[in-house]
């Protein structure tokens, strides 16, 4: 990885913001081939208010869009220079299994391989990990706008 991917990075790439940014920092990335990713889980994320108040899990549909926001930096990151501004845009899933639950306190791990980079379309398994559990995976599927 040639450079250092914090909070302030990320957001150069995703266009999410606070309450829907769910990435926190990139630990390892390949151009074209794969990104490792993190999201600290705290229990001052504004979904465990209803999700739920006394058992409080991380909704798997916000473990899949973890692991589209990852997948779309990787994208960007992948793209030649002149192209980066382009938006990736999701289109699809397939293959998505919740293994376990994701509670506050918890650090995913987010692993994302491209499976297929063509024209516009771009295919990648993604995995979220918990102290080296899969917790979630699936395959995304995303344009670019």
């Amino acid at each position: 990885m040639e450079k250092a991917y914090d909070i302030q990075a990320i957001m150069k790439f995703l266009p999410h913001r606070y309450p829907f940014i769910l990435v926190d920092r990139i630990v390892a990335l390949v151009r074209g081939e794969t990104i490792t990713a993190l999201k600290n889980v705290t229990i001052n994320e504004p979904f465990f208010q209803g999700h739920f108040p006394t058992y409080p899990i991380m909704p798997g549909v916000l473990i899949v869009e973890a692991m589209a926001q990852a997948a779309g930096v990787l994208a960007i990151e992948s793209l030649p220079a002149e192209q980066q501004g382009r938006p990736v845009l999701f289109m699809g899933l397939d293959k998505v299994k919740f293994r376990k639950p994701v509670v506050p306190g918890d650090q995913l791990l987010l692993e994302i391989q491209i499976l297929k980079f063509r024209s516009n379309i771009i295919k990648a398994a993604a995995k979220a990990l918990v102290e080296e559990n899969v917790v979630a995976e699936a395959e995304l599927l995303a344009t670019l706008g």
